[in-house]
């Protein structure tokens, strides 16, 4: 499916390569830096095909070079892994992420909380710089193409009621927002605060076993700021 494309396309995997593809870029990972001869040799297959890898893995932008020039005679490459290619290597961020937030919950709950509250306000603070003088319309698409820039894999609709559904489909803090209620409360505070012309509910929710996060968007009818406090509350 598109959204499949679309997910490999953002997120290179190991698993995606070849066998050959696989071993080639494992060498160049635990060398730094490494002629297609060296690869060849300690791979055991042929130089053209370690090239023929290596010229694929640079189309893919996952390999670069430097020329090295050493003597007369043909000059000679070495070949090394690009920044993006750090992506096909698992990272555990998010557990290191969360052992920081056990501990500091252990030993000032209150300072988790202005944590995640500080993050939210910052976020709200540099949205709405990208909101402001737009329409509601061009609003919701911004709002999710700035979703999509912080890793959510975002996209947006417009229905026939003129109501919009913003959807998540990756969580960019999925590890963090799991063990934590409170990353996925001020998500929502986040969008609601970022866009107070909008009346925003979370309609789909990863963590609750849903395969994304999707939130309405209603153009605000002229209620009064009671209701949608009472609401916020709820």
């Amino acid at each position: 499916s598109m959204l499949v494309n679309m997910l490999s396309a953002a997120e290179p995997s190991l698993a995606g390569l070849s066998v050959s593809a696989r071993e080639v870029v494992l060498a160049l990972k635990k060398r730094g830096e490494a002629r297609a001869s060296e690869i060849a040799e300690a791979l055991g297959i042929t130089p053209s095909g370690v090239r023929q890898h290596l010229s694929a893995l640079r189309a893919d932008g996952l390999v670069a070079y430097r020329t090295i020039h050493a003597g007369p005679g043909r000059p000679k490459f070495a070949y090394f892994l690009t920044e993006p290619a750090e992506a096909l290597f698992p990272k555990t961020y998010h557990e290191l992420t969360n052992e920081f937030l056990e501990h500091l919950e252990e030993e000032d709950p209150e300072l988790l909380v202005r944590l995640f509250e500080r993050r939210r306000q910052r976020r709200v603070e540099a949205t709405r710089k990208r909101l402001a003088d737009k329409t509601f319309d061009e609003k919701v698409a911004v709002l999710a193409r700035i979703l999509d820039e912080d890793g959510y894999l975002a996209d947006f609709e417009s229905r026939p009621d003129g109501t919009y559904l913003i959807r998540e489909h990756n969580c960019a803090i999925l590890g963090v927002a799991v063990r934590y209620g409170l990353a996925c409360s001020s998500e929502l505070e986040f969008l609601r605060e970022a866009f107070p012309d909008a009346e925003i509910d979370r309609v789909a929710h990863k963590v609750a076993g849903a395969y994304m996060c999707s939130y309405e968007v209603r153009p605000r009818r002229g209620r009064s700021r009671k209701v949608s406090a009472a609401r916020r509350q709820a």
